[in-house]
């Protein structure tokens, strides 16, 4: 069987109630999830999509890049063109500088791979302005043991893609589809953003859909094994999802310290997970074979992931049965009827105000922002329509919103990054969902969600008292929506 089959909940011995009360609860806390499939085995029996994504959205999969680029790892040393027990500065000799040291050329790749590094200093590539982003782990202070304590770092698992694309003179996804992913089902358009240099964004830029996903969750769950065949190294890949380092570093259990193997979090119940910023997650409880997959851009919650894999792994596992259930075609309705209305979340409250009237279309001159922001107007239009006007470093812009709903549009600011990360792209822009409400009768609330490539969001607020406006704005973003993030004053012109 190549791919998956799709069933009912209940003929794997899941009750459709509690799947839907499993999406429910995740919306119900306004989570902005994009997608969720659940998976027994080979059999979808659910699958969600919250316009507008789909089945067919290349989603950028964020730090879930990391276990792929494991998995090319093994792929590699299966080959015999490296071995996890090599010293990483083998492979970088030409970056030798003041900053090596005992601890740094007593660095294997094993240790990059459970993240028990010796960096104790970052050098954060994204405003680093490096023509070549490897050089930045060679800017480094390098003051632990290697292979002793764990903290999680993401240039580590970048240099091991770099030694990956070194070692197979092409791109580790590339590898990846050759050696395996084409052979299982994985899309042929699925990519690879890069970095300054040339080499992939190995630890966070995959891009594919969310059955890609679950067919690489599917085969890690396996070991390596796909329809009779081994891919990979069972040994390597038993060892990848073993919880090798203990990574409960403040001593209280949580859902991310159940321990870290190569490049892939522990999990309860003996699982494991693939987990990304923003909440893209691939989780396998083992003890009932399924998989959920789920992506998200909750950047700036405090409540998401804990919502998102307690609902999961201490509800609705424990709910499944290990044998078939009968059919509830009632049950069964109701839920493909919620997941046929899903659609991204917007903010949700009072959507109608008189006091809008009162400024529709006054300007407001700013002062002196960290946003650069000269001055602002609102226009608001029938249907619930609005659009915020403004002028700022680029000149002027606008942003059309909806109040209570998404209006879908280009996000005004440009030149932000396309395929090589930290590198201006001259007129780009991405992708956005804009929506509005009233949180009491002079301020109005806009949540921006940026779904592109990049996924970003931010809280705008705007206050109005007498002839004065009082704005905050709030982003959560990696690197981007930096003229988005500050306090200002302005007052009508």
């Amino acid at each position: 069987m190549f791919g998956f089959e799709k069933c009912t909940p209940e003929s794997v011995g899941v009750s459709s109630k509690a799947v839907l009360d499993l999406i429910k609860t995740y919306d119900e806390y306004q989570l902005s999830t994009h997608d969720i499939i659940l998976a027994k085995g080979r059999e979808i029996f659910t699958e969600v999509y919250y316009a507008p994504f789909h089945r067919d959205f290349l989603h950028r999969l964020y730090s879930v890049t990391k276990s792929f680029m494991a998995v090319s790892v093994g792929l590699a040393q299966d080959d015999g063109l490296l071995s996890i027990d090599d010293k990483l500065v083998k492979y970088f000799p030409e970056y030798e500088n003041e900053y090596w040291n005992d601890n740094l050329r007593e660095t294997t790749l094993r240790d990059m791979l459970t993240m028990s590094t010796t960096r104790t200093e970052e050098c954060y590539w994204f405003t680093a302005g490096l023509d070549r982003r490897e050089e930045a782990h060679f800017k480094q202070k390098n003051g632990k043991i290697p292979g002793t304590l764990y903290e999680y770092d993401s240039q580590g698992s970048f240099m091991l893609g770099t030694i990956v694309e070194k070692v197979t003179g092409k791109p580790f996804l590339e590898y990846l589809k050759e050696k395996v992913l084409s052979k299982i089902g994985f899309s042929d358009e699925a990519y690879c953003l890069k970095c300054p240099g040339g080499y992939s964004w190995s630890d966070s830029a995959i891009l594919c859909t969310p059955r890609d996903l679950l067919t690489f969750a599917r085969f890690v769950a396996n070991r390596g094994e796909w329809d009779g065949v081994q891919y990979i190294s069972r040994e390597f890949m038993e060892e990848a999802v073993s919880p090798l380092v203990d990574n409960d570093e403040y001593g209280a259990t949580a859902y991310n310290h159940c321990g870290y193997g190569f490049q892939i979090w522990g999990c309860h119940n003996g699982g494991f997970m693939f987990n990304g910023m923003g909440d893209q997650f691939a989780i396998y409880d083992p003890k009932t074979d399924i998989i959920m997959i789920i992506n998200s851009d909750n950047q700036g919650s405090a409540i998401s992931r804990p919502i998102i894999f307690h609902k999961f792994c201490f509800d609705f596992v424990r709910s499944v049965s290990d044998k078939p259930l009968p059919e509830d075609s009632k049950a069964l309705n109701e839920l493909e009827e919620y997941i046929s209305s899903r659609k991204l979340m917007s903010l949700e409250g009072r959507t109608e105000n008189d006091f809008a009237k009162e400024i529709d279309g006054v300007t407001y001159n700013m002062q002196d922002n960290p946003m650069g922001i000269e001055w602002m107007r609102f226009k608001f239009l029938e249907g619930g329509k609005a659009v915020w006007r403004y002028k700022n470093a680029q000149g002027e812009k606008e942003l059309p919103f909806g109040m209570g709903y998404n209006e879908f549009s280009k996000f005004p600011q440009e030149n932000y990054s396309d395929i090589v990360g930290t590198v201006p792209c001259l007129g780009n822009k991405y992708d956005c969902a804009t929506s509005g409400i009233w949180t009491e009768d002079k301020k109005l609330r806009l949540k921006v969600q940026v779904i592109d490539k990049y996924f970003g969001n931010i809280c705008m607020i705007f206050s109005f008292k007498d002839s004065r406006i009082a704005v905050r704005m709030i982003k959560n973003a990696e690197a981007f929506l930096d003229e988005y993030n500050g306090y200002a004053m302005g007052e009508k012109a």
